[in-house]
């Protein structure tokens, strides 16, 4: 029997894997933390917020709906630039920068924490 695919918690992995915030996300959507939670959530999810979630997370689509949790262990596992690890292998060559992720995740964080800064300004005022 296959196992149905749970789209929301596929989301939530990838999110995760990304480095994401659920409030980072939720905002690029423009939509409040909790109602993104509650995609996290749910097994069946409108075209339209899987190919708006998977712009933001800088992945297809098809990468969401067809995840596979196992899959992506063992890929990582033994597969590195699509080049396979065997026993003669000297080392690893890295594909991204971690310094760049940091990077673009503090750029993120400093633009949404200045969006919450105007907010508050423009709250203030009134």
């Amino acid at each position: 029997m296959e196992k149905a695919v749970r789209i929301g918690p596929n989301i939530k992995f990838l999110r995760n894997l990304k480095g994401f915030k659920q409030e980072a996300v939720a905002i690029e959507l423009g939509i409040s933390q909790a109602e993104y939670s509650l995609i996290e959530n749910s097994d069946l999810i409108d075209d339209d917020i899987i190919f708006q979630i998977a712009k933001i997370l800088k992945v297809t689509p098809e990468v969401i709906k067809e995840f596979n949790e196992n899959q992506a262990f063992y890929s990582i596992e033994n597969k590195v630039d699509n080049t396979t690890i065997n026993e003669q292998a000297y080392g690893i060559h890295q594909i991204f920068s971690p310094i760049e992720k940091v990077v673009e995740l503090y750029e993120r964080l400093l633009a949404s924490e200045k969006e919450k800064i105007e907010i508050l300004k423009t709250k203030n005022n009134n």
